[in-house]
């Protein structure tokens, strides 16, 4: 098995927005912000190959929105999902096995391109199998007034009319050495893969974890849907990180591509952070 960390470029967030309750004084000394209050973030995805699958963990937020959308975002970086896939050798048709971890724009807006006369939708991936949870689909399908905004049609129906989307119901291992668990709090049915891995696992954070500095058990970002659930969720997955020295993933922390994690005095915390190589 090998693992890739694919680059998408990033976007930048309203630190408010992503820290929640916790206040400036405190989250801006470990992630700061522009004289905007904008923090940036990346949109780190994973490529995981191993024997004939190459598994894409999120895809970014992709480009076939307009202008005027994408400039809310602010969006910056130089990577592409397209250019990071060529610079690991590999270029979308050779994907079999899309997943994502959830329905949010910047998690699965290249899943879905323009065709070549920009007449109509099509998948980023033509030989993908696709997987996401059906509670996410379910949800991000029937979006409540706060998330909408989040889940764009173009997204999501072009993938479930191709037939080639897949929904768990159950946690498991659907592909061989990845186990999808569920986690929500963030939104429902969010899908965080386990991935085993020279003897280690690797969990994939998605928006359980958006970065190191969301560590702290109280900091859980505004855009959670149910932060009290979070809270919940954050320590059934410290209980399983802690136990099995996992190594973190980060899909969306600009500093910091991964981490592990130890118990101290203060609750869990950082034990080393760096690259995923570094650490795997």
């Amino acid at each position: 098995m090998k693992l890739y960390p694919i680059e998408t470029g990033n976007l930048r967030l309203d630190g408010g927005a992503m820290f929640g309750v916790v206040p400036k004084v405190l989250w801006q000394k470990v992630y700061p912000a522009d004289e905007n209050n904008l923090c940036n973030w990346a949109m780190r995805c994973l490529l995981i190959v191993d024997g004939d699958r190459r598994i894409l963990i999120d895809n970014g937020v992709g480009n076939k929105q307009d202008e005027k959308w994408l400039s809310h975002y602010y969006l910056n970086g130089d990577a592409t999902l397209e250019s990071s896939l060529a610079e690991a050798g590999f270029k979308p048709e050779d994907i079999t096995d899309m997943v994502i971890t959830h329905m949010h724009f910047d998690h699965c807006g290249g899943s879905v391109k323009w065709n070549s006369d920009r007449t109509d939708f099509e998948l980023a991936f033509p030989n993908a199998t696709y997987w996401t949870s059906k509670r996410q689909f379910d949800w991000a399908t029937h979006p409540n007034r706060r998330e909408e905004a989040s889940f764009l049609k173009e997204n999501i129906m072009p993938i479930y009319e191709s037939g080639k989307l897949r929904l768990i119901e159950t946690e498991g291992e659907y592909i061989p050495n990845i186990t999808f668990k569920l986690f929500d709090g963030h939104t429902e049915g969010q899908l965080i893969p386990y991935i085993r891995y020279n003897g280690r696992v690797i969990a994939f954070m998605a928006d359980l974890l958006p970065s190191t500095a969301h560590i702290p058990m109280p900091w859980i970002m505004a855009y959670d849907t149910k932060p009290l659930v979070t809270l919940k969720d954050k320590e059934r997955f410290y209980d399983d990180a802690l136990a099995g020295d996992f190594v973190l993933f980060f899909e969306h922390d600009l500093y910091n591509e991964a981490c592990t994690l130890h118990q101290t005095p203060k609750g869990v915390r950082v034990k080393q952070s760096g690259k995923l190589a570094e650490l795997a």
